[in-house]
């Protein structure tokens, strides 16, 4: 599968390389901190970042936005309906504590069902709210990146401000476990999974 892994910040963010393999362009998901952690390895894999997609607002997954931004002129796409997440006081307070820079305004503001090209290649936007309002997956055959939705074993948290538990379990149930049960999910924090793994053994999907 087209995408690499770097773990980043102090809370474990992942951050995914998704690539495409003919062109070597390839969108940054999620640098939630640690530029230095994944400029080397955008370098070692010879890629040209054309996009940075967030899957959504939370400052550990776009806490490296910036530096990103400005090294390769890429644009940041986000989801509008978490734009607001970006100026709250809480969020910008819990970025220092972090070390992370606030994010720029998105280049570009995303809405369900968008086709984000990569190259050859391409992800489409899932709107998947309840984590927050404007929580995003983004699929791929056979691959889907998942953010703070879905994790291995677990579901998003519901509440922070804009979080709704009962917008998480119907995007769950009407927007990601619809998918096929060999889907590799690739969450925001965590190990990997599958959606057939997740129907099966996740007790908050029961």
């Amino acid at each position: 599968m087209n995408y690499q892994l770097v773990i980043v910040g102090p809370l474990e963010t992942n951050c995914y390389i998704y690539f495409c393999p003919e062109t070597r362009e390839c969108a940054v998901i999620d640098p939630g901190a640690e530029a230095d952690q994944i400029f080397p390895l955008i370098t070692h894999l010879n890629l040209k970042p054309v996009i940075i997609l967030n899957t959504h607002g939370h400052v550990d997954h776009t806490g490296a936005n910036v530096e990103i931004k400005d090294r390769y002129r890429a644009p940041i796409a986000m989801h509008q309906d978490d734009l607001p997440l970006l100026e709250e006081s809480i969020q910008l307070e819990f970025g220092l504590m972090l070390g992370a820079k606030p994010t720029p305004r998105p280049d570009r503001l995303l809405i369900d069902g968008d086709e984000v090209r990569v190259g050859q290649t391409s992800l489409k936007v899932i709107h998947t709210p309840g984590h927050s309002p404007g929580s995003v997956c983004f699929y791929a055959p056979g691959i889907l990146f998942s953010g703070d939705t879905l994790f291995c074993g677990g579901v998003g948290r519901t509440d922070l401000p804009g979080g709704s538990w009962k917008d998480l379990i119907r995007s769950l149930r009407t927007r990601v476990l619809t998918y096929p049960e060999e889907t590799v999910v690739l969450p925001g924090h965590g190990p990997r999974t599958t959606i057939g793994e997740e129907k099966e053994n996740n007790p908050f999907l029961e």
